[in-house]
């Protein structure tokens, strides 16, 4: 911890929670000793621990009357995540992540003792669910759930979930997660699991225990006779082979109680200290850990850890145009085939006996290179700059959502309520109630499947790798877009029974574009009415065909209406009222009808994406009836009006 000059606090919890790492007792000390400062930045990169250690740490901070920015600098997991709820904002850079969990530990004794214990665990438990609900806003069952799947997420989930504030760009990873812990979360990715490194006061947590044993041997020493005997040697070294089997027993338990058989043969042999003990067990835990293990999740190697697929991942990334070359990278120049060669070759692979359909779709097997996750990271890029590129509009003026999941979900439009009521000195809230009123929105899953081939890859044909996913990216888009201007033009029917576009929502309108139709339509949307309460909604947007923009962008760019040469000094009163849209469905649909729409953000039609996830990605497989990977693209999003007070159509005749 450090305070500087403006009252402002940097505190950094990079260790564990509890006896091991950052005690409440030292956290608290520091915190009071910081003075009467005004904010707090608290970084966090922690695996969690000890939930009363925890508690007090989060109810210190949560007392303590200063504001507080929660930065999440690698890994807030556990009850680190409880810790981090305190903060308003929480932020989190992409490459970050937090877990959830249920409590655990450990306990010996009879049934009644066990069922003790786990009742204290649901307890915990009920504890710690209000930290989360509060930041997030969630129900106590939606978090519950969430705890019961060890659900990890990363710094876009974690916003789009409500644990945290803010996204922020990547930062290098800071690892400092102890091994000890490896095995206490079921669900960890191989991206945190790979940052695992031995504890760094693996030292000073035998301490303890050998504290114990001299402790116990000079009780045993003021109780024995002077005279050593055999049965003081024999109370003596049965102390001393209790500390060692109860040390033992406390170092297995830290894992969860895995790895009992080794745990046994640990304690049977005499000879075996506690720190030969560990050794052994984590070399146990590596057999699972290292990549030699082809049963396991496989391992994928990022930023400079594995040169040789960083490297064919630049050179690939710049002959397909994504990033610039870079003149000293030995992999320049190379075909497909031979980057699936090296991505072998690197993992210790020999491939002189295969021939080239075989070595290619060994390559293409993640489990045996990285080439896989090369050629999707390509791929993916392709996709993304074909989003980017598509030419469409309907991002301009439509009100971007998201959605948790595949329910339908209601929204309350600009109109949803009337007014605020009065409350008077001393009396009660009331609370209002949407239940389902307004409009309904629900997600749906559009895509396609492509291969990549081994052909291609033995023929060197980037068109599978970047043309077609670049294309898919654009056509994804398109239909984002498709989506948005068939409400327009099908004109369907909201909750209160009526056409979007209705003379009783008096949002339609006559005439060909003028200044006159123009001024009769904006009167239309300025004059909409939630009850009594005028809501004075301004045009921002004209929607029109193609065909109608030259005639469209005159009339409301001109400085003076139409005739004004021979009237000088008439001035166009509608004048860059609204920008023009011009946009070729709407031809197809009606050469002569146009629209006006409120500004971006305003409640007119939605389009709402699965956790904000605004973009279309991909997933492979090796696939067994395509000699090659399958390659799906998808976008999950849902387009639907919702409130009809911002739009207004005229027949344009």
């Amino acid at each position: 911890m450090q305070a500087s000059a403006d009252n402002d606090a940097d505190i950094y919890i990079y260790d564990e929670i509890g006896y091991w790492g950052v005690t409440a007792r030292q956290f608290v000390n520091e915190l009071k000793a910081l003075g009467n400062v005004t904010h707090i930045n608290l970084h966090i990169n922690s695996p969690g621990g000890d939930v009363f250690d925890g508690i007090a740490i989060f109810n210190a901070l949560k007392h303590h009357g200063a504001a507080i920015t929660v930065h999440i600098d690698g890994l807030a997991a556990s009850m680190a995540s409880v810790i981090a709820m305190v903060g308003n904002p929480v932020i989190m850079p992409e490459n970050t992540m937090m877990m959830v969990h249920k409590p655990w530990g450990f306990a010996g004794g009879d049934a009644n003792d066990m069922r003790d214990y786990a009742d204290l665990l649901d307890k915990v438990e009920s504890v710690l669910i209000p930290a989360y609900a509060q930041k997030t806003g969630k129900s106590a069952e939606e978090i519950a759930a969430m705890l019961e799947d060890e659900t990890w997420m990363d710094g876009n989930e974690c916003v789009a979930l409500g644990f945290a504030d803010q996204v922020a760009p990547s930062l290098q990873a800071m690892a400092c997660i102890h091994s000890k812990r490896i095995e206490e979360f079921e669900k960890m990715p191989n991206s945190i699991r790979n940052m695992i490194t031995p504890p760094r006061n693996s030292t000073q947590r035998e301490a303890p225990a050998a504290q114990t044993q001299t402790t116990q041997t000079q009780t045993q020493t003021t109780q024995t006779p002077a005279v050593a005997d055999e049965t003081a040697i024999r109370a003596q070294v049965l102390a001393e082979q209790k500390v060692r089997v109860n040390a033992i027993g406390d170092l297995f338990a830290m894992f969860g109680g895995k790895h009992q058989e080794l745990m046994a043969k640990c304690v049977a042999d005499p000879e075996c200290s506690v720190s030969q003990a560990k050794d052994l067990l984590l070399a146990e835990l590596g057999k699972n850990a290292t990549p030699s293990d082809k049963t396991a999740t496989a391992h994928i190697h990022a930023g400079n850890g594995n040169f040789v697929a960083d490297g064919i991942r630049q050179a690939l990334m710049a002959r397909a145009g994504f990033e610039k070359q870079e003149r000293d990278n030995v992999y320049n120049g190379m075909t497909l085939r031979e980057y699936a060669r090296m991505a072998l070759t690197e993992r210790g692979i020999g491939v002189a006996s295969y021939n080239p359909m075989q070595m290619v779709g060994l390559a293409l097997t993640h489990s045996s290179s990285d080439f896989g996750n090369i050629l999707l990271d390509v791929s993916n890029k392709a996709l993304l700059q074909g989003w980017d590129e598509a030419e469409e509009t309907f991002q301009r003026w439509t009100k971007k959502g998201q959605l948790s999941d595949f329910k339908t979900a209601h929204r309350v439009g600009m109109g949803g309520f009337a007014s605020l009521r009065q409350v008077r000195e001393g009396a009660e809230y009331k609370y209002v109630t949407t239940g389902d009123k307004g409009e309904t929105i629900a997600l749906a899953t559009y895509g396609e499947i492509f291969s990549i081939t081994r052909q291609a890859i033995i023929n060197d044909d980037l068109n599978q790798l970047t043309d077609v996913p670049l294309k898919m990216g654009r056509a994804a888009k398109g239909t984002i877009g498709d989506l948005v201007y068939a409400v327009l033009t099908t004109n369907p029917k909201l909750s209160d029974g009526k056409a979007l576009f209705h003379a009783d929502h008096k949002n339609l309108s006559t005439g060909a574009i003028s200044v006159s139709a123009l001024d009769d339509a904006r009167k239309l949307m300025r004059l909409q009415k939630e009850g009594s309460r005028s809501l004075n909604i301004r045009p921002a947007y004209m929607l029109v065909p193609v065909g109608l923009e030259t005639l469209a962008s005159q009339t409301i760019k001109s400085a003076s209406v139409k005739g004004a040469d021979i009237n000088a000094g008439i001035i166009n009163p509608i004048q860059n009222f609204a920008e023009v849209i011009a946009e070729a469905r709407l031809d197809e649909a009606d050469a002569k009808a146009w629209y006006l729409t409120a500004a971006m953000g305003t409640d007119t039609i939605e389009v709402a994406y699965l956790n904000g996830v605004d973009t279309p990605y991909i997933d492979q497989q090796e696939g067994f009836t395509t000699d090659g990977i399958a390659t799906k693209v998808r976008i999950d999003a849902g387009v639907a009006p919702l409130d009809y007070r911002g739009l207004v159509k005229s027949s344009g005749q």
